[in-house]
């Protein structure tokens, strides 16, 4: 079994982008809906990515925070077309940017389509209390927050979210 640690920022300014050492265009969508998730109703998130050349499918537990129980597994491109289009809600398209900051990489999301303006960049530690230096283009972390979790993005996304559902910590949105 997989255990995923992993925490999510949101990301301020532009400073970033000049330590970016590599980066990668995705698609990904998801074979169930956020809503059945928090209702209790199914206990894992089913995932399809495409990432340039390779695609995966990948399950994760529906808790939220900084650890969950994740298992990915690789699948022929061809299958990933076919199951990008069965996706519940819209297909996340983002470009993933890697950064190497004190010791740790960094994945930074930069949302286009229906998600534009969103950025947020997430680490993945070894142990959940794992201290990490935090870069100066870090801002509020959203760990906790399910809606700036890929899956809540991709039924309810960035364009729809009020000034309000913006600011971090402002409270669930209906979506």
């Amino acid at each position: 079994m997989g255990i995923e640690i992993e925490r999510k920022f949101l990301v301020v300014g532009e400073a970033w982008r000049a330590q970016v050492s590599r980066r990668q265009r995705m698609a990904q969508g998801y074979l169930n809906d956020a809503a059945a998730l928090e209702a209790g109703a199914q206990q894992v998130s089913v995932r399809v990515r495409i990432a340039g050349e390779r695609a995966a499918l990948n399950l994760k537990s529906r808790e939220l925070g900084a650890s969950r129980q994740e298992f990915e597994y690789a699948i022929p491109l061809a299958d990933a077309e076919v199951l990008l289009a069965l996706c519940v809600g819209g297909v996340i398209d983002k470009t993933r940017h890697y950064v190497e900051h004190g010791g740790h990489l960094w994945e930074i999301d930069e949302f286009h389509g229906d998600n534009a303006g969103l950025i947020v960049a997430e680490i993945e530690l070894s142990a959940v209390d794992e201290a990490f230096e935090r870069p100066p283009w870090l801002g509020a972390e959203v760990t906790e927050l399910s809606p700036y979790y890929n899956l809540a993005l991709a039924s309810y996304p960035y364009s729809r979210w009020s000034a309000e559902d913006r600011r971090p910590g402002a409270g669930e949105r209906q979506g």
